[in-house]
């Protein structure tokens, strides 16, 4: 299975993105509005500039109560591990456990940002590849 597959199953085709100029407030007002842990930025929507989590802003937060304020850029990991769309689910999974990551935007051969997984989006997908399976395997056992 590839990470393709994965995104044209996704329930949220849609990569939400914020500019590295918004200030942390409106990035956790983006966060909440909707329902990610992650999001992607970009200052185009389509050149992937950084990845910015929740994780991100708590980590920070205790250090400087004024973190409100400041720049998404100032606490966004600029060097971004994203993957392609042919990779293999796999593939992507093995690279998010090594690494200790959660999101990975998902972009083309031309750079240009085509989605984000998760790897609960990963982990639903495999789940469900399993499921199928075993139901065909069953299907096979009571046909014989």
């Amino acid at each position: 299975m590839k990470i393709a597959d994965v995104l044209t199953r996704k329930a949220i085709a849609e990569v939400v993105t914020i500019a590295s100029t918004a200030t942390v407030r409106d990035l956790l007002g983006v966060l909440a509005e909707h329902r990610i842990g992650a999001c992607v930025v970009s200052s185009d929507s389509t050149a992937v500039a950084g990845i910015v989590s929740e994780r991100d802003v708590v980590r920070r937060l205790h250090e400087n109560d004024a973190l409100l304020a400041a720049e998404v850029s100032s606490i966004m990991t600029a060097e971004v591990e994203t993957c392609a769309p042919e990779a293999t689910i796999d593939e992507i999974l093995g690279i998010m456990t090594t690494r200790r990551i959660r999101h990975m935007p998902v972009v083309s051969p031309d750079g240009a940002l085509v989605g984000i997984v998760s790897i609960g989006d990963l982990v639903k997908h495999r789940i469900d590849q399993l499921a199928f399976e075993r139901d065909q395997l069953e299907a096979y056992v009571h046909q014989t």
